[in-house]
């Protein structure tokens, strides 16, 4: 923590009014509170690229690793343009970062981004509590526990808000120049999955509302549907403008791109209890018998069985849920999972190839 910073004494309270004692980081709070649907991320490393990832838009970011700061934050490292999510909460805040790519102390990264943390929290205790009663709203800071818990209470969570249009990109952009062409929908994209994309193909990123024919007007090899924050059925037109490129145009979704993808295709959503946020979580490719560790970062999660003519092909070892889907007639394909990483295991890279070779073998269909 950097040495000019003053001790704020701050609590966090849940909804269900579980209250545990820290002291602020970060930026200050103007009106002493914070809050946000209160989740956990069980990554060793990455918490900068966790910070950016605008799926955590309308969160509170737990991370379970208590030694969190140590190496600094970079440039190079941020998967947007800024931090989405509500807050952080970590158990230990490194007092001293070390590492040839650092530039910059955590502490000082959230404050330039107006971002504010509760440290000293007992984060084991609070992640049992959120796997025991699930995800819910929580707030920190300042104010007494009632004013906090208040603030928990009123807090909209992620279930029914349209969050994808708070991170989207508001005008198109190119990355890359590869022979192929894709069209990137911007869900909440991260940059590591356009450093991917780019070595396949000249990728347009364009705004999640953009119509299916502005998309279909500039004649892609393939469209790309990119992660994102909150409930796949409030992610506005994405949802009901995909019919329109359903066997026109290869497809490939991850994240939440699966889930609205499955929306399109006819399947059905919904809420897990505390969602999957790690870089070490299990998948069966149920085809090969193979296991991946991947990464994850979600809280909602398509139903088995509810989306029709398609092969289920990956499923979570640790509950069963569903990860990876093909359609038998459609050139679609998508995971529930993150083959970029950023931060994780690089397992599923090859993916990324699996979309290369269905834009090469199918591409636009007139």
């Amino acid at each position: 923590m950097s040495a000019s910073r003053q001790v704020r004494a701050y609590r966090l309270v849940l909804a269900d009014g579980e209250v545990f004692e820290g002291e602020g980081i970060g930026a200050d709070l103007v009106d002493g509170v914070a809050s946000g649907e209160v989740v956990f991320n069980t990554v060793l490393s990455g918490y900068q690229e966790v910070i950016t990832d605008p799926s955590y838009a309308g969160q509170i970011i737990t991370f379970t690793y208590p030694h969190i700061g140590n190496y600094g934050v970079n440039p190079t490292d941020d998967e947007a343009r800024r931090p989405f999510c509500r807050g952080v909460i970590i158990r230990d805040l490194a007092r001293r970062h070390s590492n040839w790519r650092s530039e910059e102390d955590l502490d000082s990264f959230l404050r330039s981004h107006g971002l504010a943390g509760i440290a000293g929290v007992d984060t084991r205790r609070l992640t049992r509590h959120i796997r025991d009663f699930g995800a819910m709203p929580g707030a920190f800071g300042s104010a007494d526990v009632d004013e906090l818990q208040a603030a928990a209470i009123a807090d909209p969570t992620t279930s029914g808000v349209d969050l994808v249009r708070v991170v989207s990109t508001k005008e198109p952009y190119t990355v890359g120049s590869g022979r192929r062409r894709v069209i990137a929908y911007d869900l909440g994209i991260k940059s590591t999955m356009l450093r991917h994309l780019s070595e396949l193909a000249t990728v347009t990123v364009v705004p999640a509302d953009t119509p299916a024919s502005d998309v279909l007007a500039s004649s892609p090899d393939g469209v790309f549907l990119s992660n994102g924050p909150g409930d796949p059925q409030m992610a506005g037109s994405i949802v009901t403008e995909l019919p329109k490129l359903l066997g026109r145009v290869p497809i490939f979704g991850i994240c939440l791109g699966h889930q609205v993808l499955s929306l399109a295709l006819g399947g059905t959503t919904f809420k897990m209890k505390f969602g999957h946020h790690g870089g070490n979580v299990p998948v069966k490719d149920v085809r090969s018998g193979k296991v991946e560790i991947t990464s994850q970062n979600h809280n909602f999660a398509v139903e088995i069985g509810s989306v029709p003519d398609v092969v289920e092909t990956h499923l979570c070892l640790n509950d069963g849920s569903l990860e990876g889907m093909f359609h038998t007639d459609l050139p679609v394909f998508s995971v529930q999972y993150h083959p970029e990483a950023g931060p994780g295991p690089h397992d599923s890279r090859y993916l990324f190839e699996d979309f290369s070779q269905l834009m090469d073998t199918t591409g636009l269909v007139a």
